[in-house]
Protein backbone atom coordinates (compact mmCIF):
# COMPACT_ATOMS: atom_id res chain seq x y z
CA UNK A 1 0.00 0.00 0.00
CA UNK A 2 1.18 3.12 -1.03
CA UNK A 3 1.89 5.74 2.40
CA UNK A 4 2.29 8.79 3.70
CA UNK A 5 3.95 9.27 6.87
CA UNK A 6 4.25 12.29 8.62
CA UNK A 7 5.93 13.25 12.29
CA UNK A 8 7.56 15.32 14.49
CA UNK A 9 11.38 15.13 15.85
CA UNK A 10 11.57 15.87 19.32
CA UNK A 11 14.29 18.03 21.11
CA UNK A 12 16.44 14.52 21.65
CA UNK A 13 16.27 14.55 17.72
CA UNK A 14 17.57 18.27 17.71
CA UNK A 15 20.07 17.90 19.96
CA UNK A 16 21.52 14.69 17.98
CA UNK A 17 21.39 16.96 14.76
CA UNK A 18 23.12 19.81 16.22
CA UNK A 19 25.88 17.18 17.63
CA UNK A 20 26.02 15.85 14.07
CA UNK A 21 24.05 17.84 11.37
CA UNK A 22 25.48 15.67 8.67
CA UNK A 23 23.37 12.75 10.17
CA UNK A 24 21.26 10.97 6.90
CA UNK A 25 18.11 10.28 8.62
CA UNK A 26 16.73 9.23 4.53
CA UNK A 27 19.14 6.14 4.33
CA UNK A 28 18.20 5.20 7.96
CA UNK A 29 14.43 5.72 7.28
CA UNK A 30 14.99 3.80 3.68
CA UNK A 31 16.65 0.99 6.30
CA UNK A 32 13.63 0.71 8.25
CA UNK A 33 11.31 0.38 5.33
CA UNK A 34 13.32 -1.95 3.53
CA UNK A 35 13.17 -4.03 6.59
CA UNK A 36 9.33 -4.35 6.58
CA UNK A 37 9.66 -5.17 3.21
CA UNK A 38 8.62 -1.93 1.99
CA UNK A 39 10.19 0.72 -0.63
CA UNK A 40 11.07 4.10 0.80
CA UNK A 41 10.49 6.73 -2.18
CA UNK A 42 11.04 10.04 -1.13
CA UNK A 43 11.51 11.75 2.72
CA UNK A 44 11.06 15.52 2.99
CA UNK A 45 11.79 18.01 6.02
CA UNK A 46 8.57 20.23 5.84
CA UNK A 47 7.43 23.38 7.36
CA UNK A 48 3.99 23.06 9.05
CA UNK A 49 2.46 21.04 11.73
CA UNK A 50 4.31 18.21 10.84
CA UNK A 51 8.67 18.22 10.69
CA UNK A 52 8.74 15.47 7.83
CA UNK A 53 6.64 13.38 5.31
CA UNK A 54 7.30 9.94 3.89
CA UNK A 55 6.05 8.70 0.79
CA UNK A 56 6.47 4.72 1.11
CA UNK A 57 4.82 1.77 0.09
CA UNK A 58 4.55 -0.35 2.48
CA UNK A 59 2.87 -3.95 2.76
CA UNK A 60 0.20 -3.33 5.15
CA UNK A 61 -0.79 -1.63 8.64
CA UNK A 62 0.75 -3.60 11.02
CA UNK A 63 4.32 -3.03 9.10
CA UNK A 64 3.68 0.43 10.23
CA UNK A 65 2.77 -0.54 13.31
CA UNK A 66 6.01 -2.56 13.87
CA UNK A 67 8.21 0.77 12.59
CA UNK A 68 6.55 3.34 14.51
CA UNK A 69 6.41 1.26 17.65
CA UNK A 70 10.66 1.09 17.23
CA UNK A 71 11.07 4.82 16.31
CA UNK A 72 8.51 6.53 18.96
CA UNK A 73 10.27 4.09 21.69
CA UNK A 74 13.68 5.42 20.59
CA UNK A 75 12.71 9.24 21.78
CA UNK A 76 13.96 10.50 18.79
CA UNK A 77 10.44 11.19 16.80
CA UNK A 78 6.40 11.34 17.83
CA UNK A 79 3.65 12.17 16.56
CA UNK A 80 4.08 9.65 13.31
CA UNK A 81 1.49 9.18 11.33
CA UNK A 82 0.08 7.56 8.39
CA UNK A 83 -2.33 8.51 5.88
CA UNK A 84 -3.07 5.09 3.34
CA UNK A 85 -3.71 6.28 -0.49
CA UNK A 86 -7.10 4.65 -1.53
CA UNK A 87 -8.38 4.41 -4.67
CA UNK A 88 -11.54 6.46 -4.93
CA UNK A 89 -12.81 5.48 -7.95
CA UNK A 90 -13.51 1.77 -6.15
CA UNK A 91 -14.58 3.32 -2.35
CA UNK A 92 -17.27 5.15 -4.89
CA UNK A 93 -18.54 2.34 -6.40
CA UNK A 94 -18.87 0.27 -3.76
CA UNK A 95 -20.32 3.79 -1.77
CA UNK A 96 -23.10 3.70 -4.81
CA UNK A 97 -24.74 0.66 -3.77
CA UNK A 98 -24.86 1.06 -0.23
CA UNK A 99 -28.66 2.10 0.41
CA UNK A 100 -27.75 4.69 3.27
CA UNK A 101 -30.38 7.80 4.32
CA UNK A 102 -29.89 10.52 6.54
CA UNK A 103 -31.49 11.33 9.63
CA UNK A 104 -35.07 12.82 8.57
CA UNK A 105 -35.29 11.32 4.92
Amino acid sequence: MKAYIMGNYTEKAFQGFLKDPSTDRKAVVDQLTKAMGGTMHSMDIVRGSYDFVVVADIPNFEDFAAIKLVVEASGAVSNLTMLEAIDFSKATAKASKIGYKAPGQ
